[in-house]
């Protein structure tokens, strides 16, 4: 049995918690600012990058501690202190909340973990161990940069393009899930 559900989330607008202010708490923060989150920042301290992100208005800072109130509203939280008191605080107000919550370098106290990614344009590429080995997703991920180089970008754009013009033109459900399949095929053998 699979210890998590793989799932891609649509953050655009929601609200989005990040607990701490180190390498990792800006690292979870950048990426989701990329997705588009609403992300709030709690740290009486912050790197230069997540500073950077806060001057640029594209990131909340709350330069203080946790407070439970902090999780109100949120989708999601990340609690990245590195204080395992502070962290395990986070995990147990979001999950009374019913806020989705990611302790890192603690799958046991997550809701969610966060896979490595490679990223090609729309395309995304998750690899997950399921929290037993960051390390080892990360090398798999790395290894499958060389399999999917920058054009799968353009192949997928070009792909979606193709399929909603196919899919306009067929009549029936068959029809349509047939053109969606025969666009995929002229693509890949042009590959």
């Amino acid at each position: 049995m699979a210890d998590y559900f793989p799932s891609f989330l649509d953050l655009r607008g929601r609200a989005c918690l990040v607990v701490g202010g180190g390498l990792v708490a800006e690292r979870k923060t950048r990426t989701l600012v990329e997705c588009g989150a609403r992300v709030t920042v709690v740290s009486p301290l912050v790197t230069r990058g997540l500073a950077a992100l806060i001057a640029a208005g594209r990131v909340v800072h709350r330069a203080r501690r946790f407070l439970r109130s902090d999780l109100r509203g949120c989708a999601l939280a990340i609690a990245a202190t590195g204080d395992s008191i502070v962290d395990a605080a986070v995990a147990s107000t979001a999950r009374r909340r019913r806020v989705l919550v990611n302790v890192v370098d603690r799958p046991e106290r997550c809701d969610f973990i966060l896979p490595s990614v490679l990223r090609r344009g729309a395309l995304q590429i998750a690899v997950s161990t399921g929290g037993r080995s960051p390390a080892l997703a990360r090398e798999i991920r790395r290894r499958l940069e060389g399999l999917f180089d920058s054009d799968y970008g353009d192949l997928v754009a070009w792909v979606g393009a193709e399929r909603r013009r196919a899919r306009a033109a067929a009549v029936t459900a068959e029809d349509r899930l047939d053109a969606g399949e025969r666009v995929v095929g002229l693509a890949l053998v042009r590959r």
